[in-house]
């Protein structure tokens, strides 16, 4: 464990919205079964934001925006959500068992009212060729 200070200056990320959703994929990442997962390659030029490289440590917050670990990024593709594999699905520890059922529960969280209004697109949605940036990482020290 490593104290709050020890971490200023590493960038943030977050899992989702702050709320319920960021609190299962924060302790699913704390328990060590979520270990992989996948945002929008547009949110990331929404933003322009610089893509994840491999070795970058940053800061998981949670719902309180408080630092919860240091994470560290160990592979970043960027695919069509139409080639997402299984082993990607499985490792984002959400429980899903094939493919379609991680197709399934992404695509209600990137048509949803709170995605829909971050991109400032009611009519927002995803198909097989939209780019998905899969990221995985590993815990490498708790905050607190």
């Amino acid at each position: 464990m490593i104290a709050e200070s020890a971490v200023a200056g590493l960038p943030t990320t977050g899992f989702a919205f702050p709320g319920p959703l960021r609190d299962r994929l924060n302790a699913a990442i704390l328990d060590g079964s979520k270990t992989s997962t996948t945002s929008l390659v547009l949110e990331y030029r929404r933003e322009n934001e610089p893509f994840p490289e491999v070795g970058r440590r940053a800061v998981m917050l949670g719902s309180d925006e408080r630092p919860v670990a240091v994470i560290e990024t160990t592979e970043v593709r960027v695919v069509r959500l139409g080639d997402v594999d299984l082993r990607h699905a499985v490792d984002e520890g959400e429980g899903y068992a094939s493919v379609a059922e991680w197709r399934a529960g992404h695509e209600d969280f990137w048509h949803s009212d709170d995605m829909r209004r971050y991109l400032e697109d009611p009519e927002f949605t995803v198909d097989d060729d939209t780019e998905a940036l899969v990221e995985r990482f590993r815990v490498v020290a708790l905050v607190g």
